[in-house]
């Protein structure tokens, strides 16, 4: 999961992602939770900074952090282009190292669930609890055992555009909550006006919310709690699977 080819195409796939609703999320919850200082933010998962650029606008000092070098030069070229100072690096969230004392830590748009299995979930809650200052701030959302359920296993999408197409298949892992996203894209050359195909499998594994909120307490969290869809009020962890798409964890340490 490279992202190499995915990289220049990534911002047009994502053209209609929710990025306003993420930055109004992190700043109800630096409100909701008295969070002071709310400087310093961290970007788990950033991508092509479309996101991390718009809380830099916010007002926030942000690093952005991506597995991705494709995907951190798409990055670097978008906040040159808006002139704002974020810094960019090149790190395993499983891994994480070098921070300390952040206010806040963000990880949206699933970006957990790309983690390969149960341990490196735990090795990078950790890392993320420990990079936090006391009363510090993780917000991240996932993807639902009901989403992964009801709307994504077994399904087919696609899309066709003037210079580009894609067929994705999503079907069901080894295990509940796993899909595997098998992409084919045509792309047009803008040199030679052949299509051009390329590949990409990428690998997703949800958990449960109350395995999640276990996760997390095991991991140093003092507070933990669940959220759905954006929406504002709180769920109850053992019946929070059902209740929304997108689940969203404010978790202060």
């Amino acid at each position: 999961m490279a992202y190499q080819d995915l990289a220049m195409l990534y911002d047009r796939l994502m053209a209609d992602a929710p990025y306003e609703q993420w930055v109004s999320f992190t700043e109800f919850c630096v409100r909701n939770y008295n969070l002071k200082p709310a400087n310093q933010l961290l970007d788990l998962g950033c991508g092509t900074g479309r996101l991390t650029c718009q809380l830099a606008e916010a007002g926030y000092t942000v690093t952005g952090v991506d597995l991705s070098e494709h995907m951190l030069t798409e990055a670097s070229a978008r906040a040159l282009n808006a002139n704002l100072a974020i810094n960019w690096i090149k790190q395993d969230i499983s891994k994480l190292e070098g921070f300390q004392d952040l206010d806040i830590i963000v990880s949206y748009c699933d970006v957990i669930n790309y983690l390969p299995g149960e341990e490196s979930v735990r090795a990078a809650l950790h890392a993320i609890a420990q990079s936090l200052r006391n009363q510090g701030l993780f917000i991240f959302d996932v993807h639902s055992i009901k989403h992964v359920r009801d709307n994504m296993v077994n399904q087919v999408f696609s899309e066709v555009a003037d210079d580009f197409s894609y067929i994705w298949f999503c079907e069901q892992g080894s295990q509940i909550g796993e899909m595997i996203h098998d992409l084919t894209f045509f792309v047009k050359d803008r040199t030679d006006s052949v299509y051009h195909r390329f590949e990409e499998q990428h690998n997703q594994l949800t958990y449960s919310a109350l395995y999640y909120q276990q996760l997390l307490y095991d991991a140093g969290f003092s507070t933990i709690d669940i959220f759905a869809n954006f929406q504002q009020t709180k769920l109850v962890a053992d019946q929070a699977d059902e209740q929304g798409d997108r689940l969203f964890f404010v978790c202060k340490k």
